[in-house]
């Protein structure tokens, strides 16, 4: 094992001789009984340096590979017998913030603390509740009124309830950031002097560690102190030392002086068990403070076995902990992670809804990741916390509604909208200006998602404070059940009836919990599998901000590349056609592809079944997953094309296809399909009002001049006269205009036909012109020949899309 290296420390030359033999050594040179710090102490002995006031970095795998091994027997069984056999006292967790809940499950969260709310509690026996009390976003003395009046309620309720002995826990961050000693002095104030104050920070999820005293925080593969980490250089509970007896010496300004302070040690629990917990807390003095050492989730729970067999024998605890020791004091084993489907929510479509608001460095590298990694999930909206917390009050109101305006649209149109606080820290001059600013922007926070009226299909709120006002202030629950965890050390709860949105998922995501990569799983897992949009709803936006839709014509992967990729690049709407000879030739597995490119694009993208013109083939059609189809019975008499379009209307309606139909006949060839000049007709106004009433169609296409393929020398000649007299028929009825032979058609006119309610242009020539001129030039493999074609229509549907208005409506 080598050492830290270098620094004020010295400098260590060669390699310390294997650590079990020094252990000894160190043992039978009198380091103590009960001491974990050997490796501190091996430090010491062979550099001659003491590091008593600045612990070292350490290497974690070896420094937890030579700890002794772990108590043999399952300590949670026992706690289980225990309860069984006596009436063990109910745990009461007042959590600072929600992230407390992050190693329980089927446990009640209540957010208020009335005492109706708490004496229904006692009246169910529970073996624990927690109470949310978001302590940790107060000044210091607010912190301690709030935490006293809980507590003379919980008393208040137990002894209504009767026969009800109940043991508080104060639950705090696992890396000692919070209101200590305020807030247990204030329990204490209630519920009077107890044996012992039990100060446990461990906490393995997040990777905190008690060894020999020192409180470590888990870096990769180091165990760096506590207090040499930027969570001891929190702006409002900042701190110096790591050792846990002097972190309490210094917190209580010298009124608990560190060589007063008892302390499990490890070795206590591994080699001695239960039993010995329970005689070492017999032995302290009345009031004593006692820490908890441990490293592994086994410690606690033989910690916690421990102590139960001392309250039976009638000593009163006072508990300020991290989230283990409340799983292992009420005997709960660890729950795999809990998914949509385990809580079927896997149908429902809206978008998620992601609130950051914490800032500690590890968030803001999950935030860069989960943008990095999920940018085809996701709508980022950054929200300036300089307009919120540093300019005027009309300026942060603009800013409120500029990001709820946007999230409303993004979670109705089913996408998952992260709303994330803007990454530069602003930071007062004091911690009370510091906690004021943060104040502002968690109220901000609060502001937005109340004006937020889509439910979305889950919550995911990042940081203690944000969470905690998201769940209370913005979603007003007064009660959550947690069920599980997301992912370890990520409660999941569901919020209770009475809220804002009751049964939606809510994900409390710790600030300073998992890697860099954990923000970005957890919203892979519960995004929605697919984003599913109907050809109507596209069209029906396009009506609503006047702008029409492009629909092109695919005949393979490349070009249904092309369309998505334009798509998204230029934040576009699209439609992906596939005309009857591409479904011949490509089958079902054209139409599955371009359906799983529509589902995985990040913009809405509906695929379309052109020019049916047989029962045979529109009913095979009907049956592939299409999202709307064209009923082409323009071939057909009037009264026959109404007969055939009814029919197919009605079936495809049934399955909440959007149905479009041609009535008049363009000219021209499109893919093998020719019409000759002499039988093309433009659409006649009379008559479309009349097909319409009798067929139900969404859509219409008409023929106003428009061709399929090239138009003649002469240039296209559309009637745009007649165009505005049948979108004043079309529109009255609620039916969206479509121009067939968008291509070759100038952008003056193109114009004019958006200006006179024409929804969805359909393109192929230029498209397929593309694609055969790319084939012209020569390339080294297939693979670029492929991707110079997806280039080249690319370019030409990113073109068509801007000209038709819909980029950037995405």
């Amino acid at each position: 094992m080598t050492f830290p290296q270098g620094g004020t420390h010295g400098h260590l030359k060669s390699r310390v001789t294997p650590i079990t033999s020094t252990l000894s050594a160190g043992s039978a040179a009198g380091w103590g009984r009960y001491d974990d710090a050997a490796v501190v102490k091996v430090y010491e002995k062979f550099t001659g340096v003491s590091v008593e006031g600045r612990p070292p970095i350490l290497k974690k795998d070896e420094v937890l590979r030579y700890l002794p091994t772990k108590w043999p027997d399952d300590p949670i069984e026992e706690i289980q017998n225990l309860k069984r056999q006596t009436s063990s006292k109910v745990l009461v967790v007042l959590d600072d913030d929600p992230t407390g809940t992050q190693t329980v499950h089927d446990i009640t969260v209540l957010t208020e603390w009335s005492t109706a709310s708490i004496s229904e509690q006692f009246h169910r026996r529970p073996s624990c509740f927690f109470i949310l009390t978001n302590s940790r976003s107060l000044a210091s003395e607010k912190a301690a009124l709030l935490t006293k009046e809980i507590c003379k309620n919980i008393d208040i309720s137990a002894r209504s309830v009767g026969n009800i002995d109940y043991t508080i826990v104060l639950r705090g961050d696992s890396t000692l950031r919070g209101h200590f000693p305020e807030e247990v002095d204030a329990a204490a104030s209630v519920i009077g002097e107890v044996d012992s104050w039990i100060i446990c920070p461990f906490f393995l999820q997040g990777g905190r560690y008690t060894i020999g005293d020192i409180h470590y925080v888990s870096d990769g593969d180091r165990l760096v102190p506590a207090g040499e980490t930027e969570f001891s250089k929190d702006a409002a509970f900042g701190y110096k030392a790591s050792n846990l007896r002097v972190w309490i010496e210094e917190k209580t300004k010298g009124r608990i002086p560190a060589n007063t302070v008892a302390s499990i040690s490890i070795d206590l629990l591994r080699r001695e068990g239960p039993a010995a917990v329970c005689k070492f807390l017999c032995n302290l003095h009345k009031g004593s403070v006692c820490i908890v050492n441990a490293a592994s989730d086994r410690d606690i729970a033989v910690f916690a076995a421990g102590m139960i067999q001392a309250e039976t024998k009638g000593l009163r605890f006072l508990c300020r902990s991290a989230a283990s020791f409340v799983s292992a004091r009420i005997g709960i084993r660890p729950r795999a992670p809990i998914g949509p489907k385990d809580l079927g929510i896997q149908s429902e479509r809206n978008g998620g809804l992601i609130v950051v608001g914490s800032y500690v460095p590890k968030t803001t590298k999950q935030v860069e990741e989960l943008k990095t990694q999920c940018s085809h999930l996701l709508k980022c909206l950054e929200i300036s916390v300089d307009k919120l917390a540093m300019k005027s009050s009309k300026d942060r109101e603009d800013e409120i509604n500029r990001v709820a305006e946007l999230a409303e649209v993004c979670l109705k149109a089913k996408k998952d909208t992260l709303l994330v606080t803007s990454r530069d820290l602003i930071t007062g001059n004091s911690p009370f200006e510091s906690l004021d600013i943060n104040f502002k922007v968690s109220s901000a926070l609060v502001e937005i998602v109340r004006h937020i009226q889509t439910r979305p299909r889950y919550i995911l709120a990042k940081g203690g404070i944000t969470s905690s006002d998201i769940a209370t202030k913005a979603l007003e629950a007064r009660l959550a059940v947690v069920v599980g965890q997301a992912m370890a050390g990520v409660p999941l709860w569901q919020l209770g009836s009475g809220c804002r949105h009751p049964g939606v998922p809510y994900i409390v995501f710790p600030g300073n919990v998992g890697d860099c990569n954990a923000l970005a799983e957890v919203v892979k897992n519960w995004a929605s599998p697919f984003q599913s949009f109907s050809t109507k709803e596209i069209l029906l936006a396009a009506e609503s901000a006047g702008y029409a839709v492009g629909a092109f014509n695919v005949y393979n992967l490349e070009g249904i590349e092309a369309v998505v990729a334009a798509a998204e690049a230029e934040r576009s709407p699209a439609i992906l056609q596939i005309h009857p000879s591409a479904l011949k030739h490509g089958g079902p597995a054209l139409v599955a592809a371009c359906i799983s490119a529509a589902e995985q694009a990040n913009v809405p993208i509906t695929v379309h079944f052109d020019h049916g013109n047989s029962k045979h083939e529109l009913l095979e059609a009907l049956e592939m997953g299409f999202h709307s189809i064209m009923v082409d019975g323009s071939h057909f008499a009037f009264e026959e094309n109404v007969s055939f379009t009814k029919y197919i209307s009605a079936i495809a309606h049934s399955k909440d296809m959007t149905v479009e139909a041609e009535l008049g006949r363009l000219s021209g060839t499109e893919d093998d399909l020719t019409i000759e000049d002499y039988e093309a007709m433009l659409t006649d106004v009379a008559q479309s009002q009349d097909f319409i009433h009798k067929t139900g169609v969404d859509a219409l296409a008409i023929c106003i001049g428009n061709v399929h393929g090239k138009y003649p020398a002469g240039g296209p000649k559309l009637k745009l006269d007649l165009l505005k007299d049948l979108h004043a028929v079309t529109s009255m009825e609620g039916v969206f205009l479509v121009l067939h032979g968008a291509s070759g058609l100038p952008s003056e006119v193109i114009k004019a036909c958006i200006e006179n309610g024409v929804r969805k242009f359909n393109v192929n020539t230029e498209v397929r012109n593309a694609y055969m001129e790319s084939l012209r030039n020569p390339q080294k493999d297939l693979i670029h020949v492929m991707l110079s074609a997806k280039e080249a229509m690319k370019a030409v549907v990113a073109e068509k899309m801007r000209l038709f208005g819909s980029a950037g409506k995405a």
